[in-house]
């Protein structure tokens, strides 16, 4: 699978440095580069790209304007990669797949490019799934409701209930009514909207147990349950607190704020 895409930035530094960075990934094919928005927008909708790598702060058409510009047609995948990290927020709240800082971590790019091979590839069998339906509607209408639903083949992999021994009580936990898991040395504190309950177990191995597509780490003492927040508000330093379904406030640290990227998925 070859990954169409276009680089967008103002500085010429800066795209030549990606370009460099993108080498060493054989199906990344950059196909054009732009210099501004308005370019960026007319490049898109002619050439169709897969992914592209996005500047915020650019004269004249900034990077949100050139998502809000191709909106009309199928959007490609945006990354988008920017000197200024107040702009995360906003950014995935524009859908997306990530928001790299300058100048650009190689492990970041390695954990942005394998998020966009995994929706490319969700997108291209959804895409396959639906022409197949097309035709067996045309062609053979009764076989169309035999078609099965694509399933995860990782979902059993992981655990649907927790048991908890507490205060001489075993309670059955469902994970998905999870809220946040703090860690205390080989202790985690199991918070639920209404109840809270100490685990005896590392936070590694716990989080070996949870789907990480919902549940992760935002600091390096707290895992979150993704499903359960409602609001993204940012704080000083490029931090942010998530606020959950129950009201409860979780702080993001620096180090981890790439994971609001989840939110989007």
């Amino acid at each position: 699978m070859t990954i169409r895409t276009i680089l967008v930035d103002d500085e010429k530094l800066a795209i030549q440095g990606l370009q460099l960075r993108l080498e060493k990934y054989p199906d990344v094919e950059i196909i054009d580069t732009c210099a501004n928005g308005r370019e960026a927008i007319r490049k898109i909708k002619t050439e169709k790209p897969d992914l592209v790598f996005l500047d915020i702060q650019m004269p004249g058409f900034d990077g949100f304007s050139v998502v809000k510009g191709v909106m009309e047609i199928e959007p490609p995948l945006f990354v988008f990669v920017t000197a200024y990290q107040e702009h995360a927020v906003r950014a995935f709240e524009a859908n997306a797949v990530n928001y790299l800082m300058k100048p650009v971590d190689e492990s970041k790019l390695d954990d942005t490019l394998a998020r966009v091979r995994q929706r490319l590839a969700e997108k291209r069998s959804a895409d396959e799934a639906e022409k197949l339906k097309t035709v067996l509607a045309e062609v053979a209408p009764d076989a169309v409701d035999q078609i099965p639903e694509e399933t995860d083949p990782n979902a059993d992999r992981y655990e649907k209930l927790i048991n908890i021994k507490d205060r001489g009580q075993i309670f059955r936990i469902d994970v998905d009514s999870i809220e946040h898991i703090e860690a205390a040395g080989d202790y985690m504190c199991i918070r639920t909207a209404d109840n809270s309950l100490i685990l005896r177990e590392t936070m590694k191995d716990l989080e070996r147990r949870l789907d990480p597509r919902v549940f992760q780490r935002v600091h390096r003492s707290t895992i979150v349950n993704l499903n359960q927040v409602r609001q993204v508000k940012p704080h000083t330093n490029g931090e942010c607190f998530l606020v959950l379904d129950s009201g409860a406030q979780v702080k993001v640290s620096r180090s981890y704020r790439d994971v609001i990227a989840r939110f989007v998925h």
